[in-house]
C-alpha cells in the first residue's frame, strides 16, 4: 500500500513539475503584466505566481481532465482581483510600465482577454461581472492605452530658467 502511494506521489510531482517547466515562463509574464511590474525586478508577481501554482498542486489529483493551465490562470486572477483592488491606494505601479496607467480591474481584464485570449463570456464569469460590463471595461482600457491622456503644457514660469 505504501509503495503504491508512493509511486503515484511521485507521478504526481513529475506531472507537476512538467507543467511548470513548460507552462511557468507565460503564467510569470502574465503575472507580472497584472502587477504592471519591470520584467526584471516583480516580487509581487513571482509571489501571484507561487500562490496560484501552490494552489494548482494541491488540487492536482482533482483535475480528472481539466486544463491545469486555465486552472493556474484562474487562480492568478482570482488572487490578483482579491489582493491587488483592496491595496489599489496603496501600492502603484511604477510609471514606467504601459498598463500602469491603468486601474488593476483594467489591467486584469485586458491580460485575460488580450494577453490569454480568453473569451468575454468566460472572464465575465471568472470576475461575477455581465458580459457587457467587461467589454466596457475592455474597451475603456485599451483607449486609454491606445491614447494616453496628455500631460499639461508647462506653464511658462516653469518654462523659464532660473538665473544663476
Amino acid at each position: 500500500m505504501r509503495d503504491r502511494q508512493a509511486s503515484q506521489g511521485a507521478r504526481r510531482a513529475r506531472e507537476f513539475e512538467a507543467f511548470v517547466a513548460g507552462a511557468a515562463g507565460r503564467l510569470l509574464h502574465a503575472a507580472t503584466l497584472l502587477t504592471a511590474e519591470p520584467p526584471t525586478d516583480n516580487p509581487r508577481a513571482r509571489r501571484l505566481l507561487t500562490l496560484a501554482l501552490a494552489h494548482t498542486y494541491a488540487s492536482w489529483d482533482r483535475l480528472r481532465g481539466e486544463d491545469p493551465y486555465d486552472r493556474t490562470r484562474q487562480q492568478l486572477a482570482v488572487r490578483f482581483a482579491r489582493g491587488a483592488w483592496p491595496q489599489y491606494g496603496r501600492f502603484r505601479p511604477a510609471p514606467a510600465s504601459v498598463l500602469a496607467g491603468l486601474s488593476p480591474q483594467e489591467r486584469l481584464i485586458v491580460v485575460l482577454r488580450l494577453y490569454e485570449g480568453v473569451a468575454e463570456e468566460q472572464t465575465a464569469a471568472l470576475l461575477g461581472l455581465p458580459v457587457e460590463r467587461v467589454r466596457t471595461i475592455c474597451a475603456r482600457a485599451m483607449a486609454t492605452l491606445l491614447h494616453p491622456p496628455r500631460r499639461p503644457a508647462p506653464t511658462a514660469v516653469e518654462a523659464e530658467v532660473a538665473p544663476s
